[in-house]
């Protein structure tokens, strides 16, 4: 019988949350003895029994209440925060004069930090600070004046609420954090798992498939072209995922390899990676080497350097024939971006490229070299007649589209 994951959500707040149920009951038992132990301080302890019984009661029937965040509303915390203030106040009323300059505790005591602790678990610090305010201020109006001891309760309660309710915060966005790290660490079996499966049988069917379309040659020659399209596409999108969804490829005789139609939408600002950007290059004819790790620049410095690439290949695409092989290399070096465009063509004959851009054709001048000079980089275009030729293309770091 196969065996069954078992997935279990954890919180590591729904202990704070136990902890606070077992404090309330606890804190409400405590107050009711020390009004007890104390009964002969009480000027109208019908006044604090009234209290008590109301405390009482509401304690145990809210428990459901602070069991989670999402049982805990904002209106019961306020009705509770309420009934904490309101025993605060009656103090004044319930005992004689002696108790209260004694510095005898409020009718609900160490009560009132529950009410107060439980904004800090439901909402963290700044729902502390805001509930521990008018705990503060009634503390101050029941003792009638800025005692020491008054102080120091209420500065503590207020620190303690406030400190609980940021560890609560940080934990969250832990739990968070360690909630994405898992999804990614699932969805990587899966795509491995998936990447096994394609290997042994999709990729090796496609690559069948190319490798006899060109020994029968025709309508199976362009069908084997396409097949190994379709292999290099798929090997590349589950060996790193970086291959955009929609890609097309043009007609062999207008002589571009393959062209994407569509591309991922970047931060206009913010680094992106350019093996992103040169991922959709890569075809049957064309390889891509790249780093492991990210390569960043700049968003339009990458999308430059990746429109010269297109248009180093698009020269392949043109000059070199429907048969010319083309590689891309990529190398992140520390101060620059190094990126080199080679084929297996005929090369260019010396004198060429000036001829070229004597006729007005300036598609290396400026699709090429223009793009690269605007960044602060450089082009540098090298062919043997009979070798083939390399484009490589450096960018610093730094680089901005329009630099000059």
């Amino acid at each position: 019988m196969p065996k069954r994951e078992r997935v279990m959500r954890m919180s590591v707040e729904q202990p704070l949350w136990r902890a606070l149920t077992a404090y309330r009951v606890l804190t409400m038992l405590y107050a009711v003895g020390l009004f007890a132990t104390a009964y002969d301080e009480y000027d109208h302890a019908g006044v604090a029994v009234g209290y008590y019984a109301v405390l009482f009661v509401w304690t145990l029937a809210t428990l459901p209440r602070v069991q989670n965040a999402a049982a805990c509303t904002k209106r019961f915390l306020a009705v509770d925060l309420a009934v904490a203030l309101t025993g605060i106040l009656l103090t004044p009323i319930a005992v004689n004069d002696h108790h209260i300059q004694n510095g005898g505790p409020t009718l609900p005591s160490i009560w009132t930090a529950g009410s107060v602790l439980a904004y800090a678990i439901k909402g963290g610090w700044r729902w502390a600070a805001f509930a521990s305010t008018p705990v503060a201020v009634a503390n101050l109006v029941e003792r009638g004046a800025p005692a020491r001891d008054t102080v120091h309760n209420v500065i503590l309660v207020w620190v303690a609420s406030i400190a609980i309710g940021y560890v609560v915060e940080v934990a969250r966005a832990s739990e968070r954090t360690l909630a994405r790290a898992l999804e990614i660490e699932a969805a990587t079996r899966e795509r491995e798992r998936l990447a096994r499966d394609i290997h042994d049988g999709v990729l090796q069917v496609l690559a069948m498939v190319q490798r006899r379309g060109a020994v029968l040659g025709g309508e199976a020659a362009e069908l084997g072209r396409m097949a190994g399209e379709q292999e290099v596409a798929l090997r590349t999108l589950v060996s790193g995922g970086l291959l955009p969804v929609s890609r097309v490829s043009e007609d062999a005789a207008d002589g571009a390899l393959v062209r994407a139609v569509d591309e991922p939408s970047y931060d206009e600002e913010g680094p992106v990676d350019l093996r992103a950007l040169l991922a959709p290059y890569a075809a049957a004819k064309v390889a891509l080497a790249e780093p492991g790790a990210p390569v960043l620049l700049p968003a339009p410095a990458a999308r430059e350097l990746a429109a010269a690439v297109g248009a180093a290949l698009d020269n392949v695409g043109r000059h070199a024939g429907e048969d010319a092989r083309a590689w891309i290399l990529v190398e992140d070096e520390p101060d620059e971006v190094v990126v080199s465009v080679r084929d297996d063509g005929p090369g260019i004959p010396e004198g060429r490229l000036a001829q070229a851009e004597g006729e007005g054709r300036l598609g290396v001048a400026l699709s090429i070299r223009g793009r690269l000079r605007d960044l602060g980089g450089s082009a540098e275009l090298i062919s043997v007649p009979g070798q083939g030729t390399e484009v490589e293309l450096k960018v610093p770091k730094n680089a901005k589209a329009g630099h000059r």
